[in-house]
């Protein structure tokens, strides 16, 4: 039996992430509203070409494809869009084959007040302002960067990515660090080595990530031949001994990466060019560089490292 919304892993995802809405934006910014609809309207036939956060979303739904019965993961489009303008959108999900059915298209307005409504464990988005009232509600959000889309449909992988500190775990780290200095920052996280972390905005996400591995895993112990789908990686500008508080809060989480890596400062972007994930999630822009442009990565605006902004 199918589970209800309220028990799957649900993504929210807004057109401007799932697809490229260059050219329509242009109209929008330039000639408003009523040339914008004209604009759908004319093109509403044209197939939009794939968003950064295609990849990840296609290879997400397939997840369903290994449990038919249970069909643990859903995608919700959260739009500006009118319902009128949106329809060159569904299109294009039509186009894909992609199984979303449920929407929310807000005519201008920000959909980021029914992140709860529709049970999503993450919101992704094109729009800052959009995600920057998401995650000041205290609701799980990342912002979307400009990147090279590169889908390869014979890798069923889903590579997902994650920072610790902001986003799977809270700032209290990083509130210490936010001076600069590094003694007191690991003398901190020594002395509290047995006490785990708070939840970060991304929490419930990588749990319940956890749980779709867990299922993963059940199917491999019946059927050694099954391939994953799922894999999940934690990459940190720690290093030890400051390490050993991260995996004092995945352990008390009951929760664990495939990959775990402790960079000690060292750019990141050295093991995502390895890596290659279908998502990064950073709470720090000065992580989120690529010198290809080829890594999908996702900016996550909370803690005292965005406090400027928020």
């Amino acid at each position: 039996m199918a589970y209800p919304i309220e028990q799957k892993l649900v993504i929210a995802v807004s057109s401007s992430a799932l697809f490229d809405l260059t050219e329509s934006d242009k109209v929008f910014r330039e000639q408003g509203a009523k040339a914008y609809k004209a604009y759908q309207e004319e093109h509403l036939d044209d197939v939009l070409g794939k968003g950064v956060a295609f990849p990840f979303v296609r290879r997400f739904l397939s997840i369903n494809s290994r449990f038919p019965d249970e069909q643990p993961v859903e995608v919700v489009l959260l739009s500006r869009n009118s319902a009128v303008t949106g329809k060159r959108v569904f299109r294009s999900i039509d186009h894909y084959g992609l199984n979303i059915t449920r929407a929310a298209f807000m005519e201008g307005k920000s959909p980021y007040a029914f992140i709860p409504a529709f049970n999503a464990a993450l919101f992704l988005s094109a729009n800052e302002g959009d995600v920057l009232k998401a995650i000041d509600s205290g609701y799980p959000a990342g912002m979307v960067l400009p990147s090279k889309v590169n889908d390869d449909n014979d890798d069923h992988e889903l590579r997902i990515a994650f920072d610790f500190d902001g986003v799977i775990a809270d700032d209290e780290a990083e509130s210490v660090f936010q001076d600069g200095q590094l003694d007191e920052f690991v003398q901190h996280e020594i002395n509290n080595k047995l006490k785990p972390h708070n939840p970060g905005p991304l929490a419930d996400l990588f749990r319940k990530l956890s749980a779709l591995q867990a299922l993963e895993a059940k199917e491999e112990a019946k059927d050694s031949s099954y391939q994953r789908i799922i894999r999940t990686s934690i990459i940190t500008a720690r290093s030890a001994p400051t390490h050993e508080r991260v995996i004092t809060t995945l352990e008390d989480w009951g929760v664990s990466a495939n990959e775990t890596f402790f960079l000690g400062g060292m750019k990141k972007e050295h093991i995502l060019n390895t890596l290659k994930p279908h998502m990064f999630f950073d709470d720090q822009k000065n992580h989120l560089q690529s010198k290809l442009g080829n890594i999908p990565m996702v900016h996550i605006p909370f803690g005292i490292t965005n406090h400027s902004k928020t």
